[in-house]
Order: C-alpha cells, then sequence, then structure tokens
C-alpha cells in the first residue's frame, strides 16, 4: 500500500485515483520504506485538462516538458511532475516521439524495468504491478521490461541505468538477459550525449555501495567505446572502504581514473564536465600529497580537493574535518609600505613570504615578522636588488 495524504487535494484536483496515480519511483521507494525525493504522477488527463484542472483549483504549474506530456504542479510540499498517459510512436535510441493514450498497462509497457513499472492509487493505496515489479523488488533484481535488447535499442541510456538501478537495488548475480544485452549493445552507448553519460555515471557512483556494478560494467568492456581509459575498480573499491557509504562522485570517479592529471582532463572535456567538476577531477587525479603538511596541501588546494588527495593516496584526512583556511597576513601594500619599490618583484615577494610562512606553520604575530627578517628587513631596500 502507497499514500502519501499530503497529495490529496493535489489528487482531487486531478479526477481522483481512478483519473490519476502515483508512478515510478514514489512507489518504488515507498514499498522498500525509503524516504521519496521525487514524487512522479501519471494521467488520463490531457496536459491542457491537468493545466486547467490545477488551476480551476488554485495550484500553480509549469509546462516543464509539455511535447512529451509533463506538467509540474508546485505544491506546498514540493514539485509534481505530472505526465499524461503515453505509448511510444517512434524512437531512435536517443529520444523518442509518443502519443497519448488512457490505458495504464500500455504506459506501464514502455518503462525501462519491472521496478520502475509500479503505479498505485493514490486515494486507496492499492499498487498495480503489471511486470513481476514487487517480486524483483523484493528478490533485488534489476528486470528489463520485454526484450532487453529491443528496450536498449529504444533509448541507449538504458545500459548505463540497468546498472545504475542494480548498484541501489541489485542482490547477487545480476539478472543474465539484461546483462548479456548491456554487452551487446555497448557500441550504442557512443551515440548518447556525453552529458547524459556523465550524468548517469555520476548517479551510479554516488550510491553507497557502487563497486559491484562497475565490476560488472569492466568484466564486459561496456564502457569501451566511450572511456577506453578506465580499466580497473580496485582503487575505486579501496577507495569507498575507506570513506564509507557517503563517498563523493567526483572522487570516486577519480580513483577509476587514475593518478594521470592528462587523462583526466581529456575524460572531464569529453564527457562536458562543468569547470568546477574538471578542475576537481583532474586536481584529485594528482594524487600524490606533495606538501609537507596536511594544512598545507588544503592551503594550496582547498579543503575539499585536498580531503579528494588524502583518501585517493589512503592517508588520513580527519585534520581537515575541523581546518579552516588562515588568511595570509600580508599584503603587497606593506611590503611598499616598507620600502619596496613598485613592479613585480613585489608579487615575488609575496610569493616567496607566502611559502616561508606554511612552511613555518601559519604563524602570526611576532613569529610571522621572524619570517620577514629571516628574508630580509624590508623597512629600507628601494630596489629589487636589495631584497
Amino acid at each position: 500500500m502507497v499514500r502519501l495524504p499530503q497529495l490529496d487535494a493535489l489528487v482531487a484536483a486531478l479526477g481522483g485515483g481512478e483519473m490519476t496515480r502515483l508512478i515510478g519511483g514514489v512507489v518504488r521507494d515507498s514499498l522498500r520504506g525509503q524516504p521519496v525525493s521525487d514524487v512522479d504522477m501519471a494521467t488520463r488527463l490531457t496536459p491542457d485538462q491537468v493545466i486547467v484542472h490545477l488551476k480551476a483549483a488554485g495550484i500553480k504549474s509549469a509546462p516543464t516538458g509539455i511535447a512529451h506530456g509533463t506538467v509540474t504542479a508546485v505544491t506546498k510540499t514540493g514539485a509534481v511532475e505530472i505526465t499524461t498517459l503515453r505509448r511510444d510512436v517512434s524512437t531512435d535510441g536517443r529520444r523518442a516521439t509518443v502519443a497519448f493514450t488512457d490505458d495504464w498497462r500500455e504506459d506501464a509497457a514502455r518503462r525501462d524495468f519491472t521496478i520502475n513499472a509500479l503505479s498505485a492509487n493514490p486515494d486507496t493505496g492499492e499498487v498495480f504491478d503489471y511486470f513481476g515489479g514487487c517480486a524483483d523488488l523484493d528478490a533485488g533484481r534489476v528486470r528489463f521490461i520485454g526484450d532487453p535488447l529491443q528496450r536498449i535499442a529504444e533509448d541507449h541510456l538504458r545500459i548505463l541505468r540497468f546498472f545504475r538501478f542494480f548498484a541501489r537495488f541489485g542482490t547477487g548475480d545480476p539478472d543474465a538477459a539484461a546483462y548479456d544485452a548491456c554487452a551487446a549493445r555497448a557500441n550504442d552507448l557512443m551515440a548518447l550525449s556525453r552529458e547524459r553519460i556523465a550524468s548517469e555515471l555520476l548517479k551510479l557512483l554516488s550510491y553507497p555501495t557502487p563497486v559491484a556494478a562497475i565490476r560488472l560494467i569492466l568484466a564486459r568492456d561496456i564502457l569501451k567505446p566511450i572511456l577506453p581509459e578506465i580499466v580497473a575498480a580496485d582503487a575505486l573499491e579501496m577507495l569507498v572502504n575507506r570513506e564509507g557509504s557517503t563517498g563523493d562522485p567526483i572522487r570516486r570517479f577519480a580513483a577509476l581514473v587514475g593518478p594521470n592529471p592528462a587523462v583526466a582532463k581529456d575524460i572531464a572535456t569529453r564527457l562536458k564536465l562543468s569547470k568546477a567538476q574538471s578542475k576537481r577531477l583532474v586536481t584529485a587525479c594528482g594524487w600524490t600529497i606533495a606538501y609537507k603538511t596536511v594544512a598545507a596541501l588544503a592551503y594550496r588546494l582547498g579543503t575539499e580537493s585536498a580531503r579528494d588527495r588524502l583518501l585517493l593516496a589512503s592517508a588520513d584526512a580527519t585534520a581537515l574535518d575541523h581546518w579552516h583556511r588562515p588568511a595570509f597576513p600580508i599584503t603587497g601594500g606593506t611590503l611598499i609600505a616598507r620600502g619596496l619599490a613598485p613592479g613585480p618583484i613585489v608579487a615575488q615577494t609575496l610569493i616567496t613570504i607566502e611559502n616561508a610562512w606554511i612552511d613555518a606553520g601559519f604563524p602570526v604575530g611576532h613569529a610571522f615578522d621572524a619570517i620577514l627578517d629571516q628574508l630580509n628587513p624590508l623597512s629600507s631596500p628601494k630596489t629589487a636588488s636589495q631584497i
């Protein structure tokens, strides 16, 4: 039984459980007793009718995916996507042309896995399971609806989605037909946008235990058409064991890429990662510590990247838990006020002082003054040669 009483007003506006059902992940996760993050609904109403019904009930809406029948309702408890029941007219592996229907089973049949085709009457909580999804959920089995080869031909991303859902819900060996189909159609991944590939891989790596799924992928060379550089999961497994179930997906991706910043940069470009993600991946793939102290590493790279480096190098990162970046206690203006001639020498001198300050453990006050004195008193020099 699946009930979300906080949605009663929305359900009533859309004609009740005869016209509108909870669908997909909200049903699946509720049955497993897991927190529900996103709520999706399917309805017999057309998108235009959904908008009219919501407006009449005083519920805001936005046509977020109107070409595919999706309207988003804005409720007090969050956004809810409402999609008209559909059937596929044509597919090309990347996108589908759809037509609307009023047949619940027909809509369920176009979904990828049995555990994602579950729906529930929001009034009564009754669950509708046309393809054995409840049994698969209980068994930890991720299984395509119908012929796996055909389902992958309809949407090539389903190859990676299979392993992502296996990482989250799967136990034991993977469904043989599904696994064989993913391996047989691995070259189809080349037709996908690199952004979609990156998104799916990072989602997989964000789950508590992604190693088994990644090993399955690598065992059949499924990533080879798009990421031939990734060939082993040993470093990932060691990282996951160190950081626990709440690991960061970019850090875990760095473990798969290995200690090669040049390769990391190429992969980041190929997958069109964001600037922030790319910089972090490349920095993490340096792996070596290269600094005298953890604090020096964190000061140079930032806390996040320092943690990446430490964990990937099997080093202790707990010193970063309460570390805050200290402020460098001198500026170029201070040096000029003490007599240093303006020009490039100011920046060069600041770098020299900062390096010494970092090596000394970020001293302040008289201890910092001692560093200045060791480098040379700056009260009288006027030229670079005097520094």
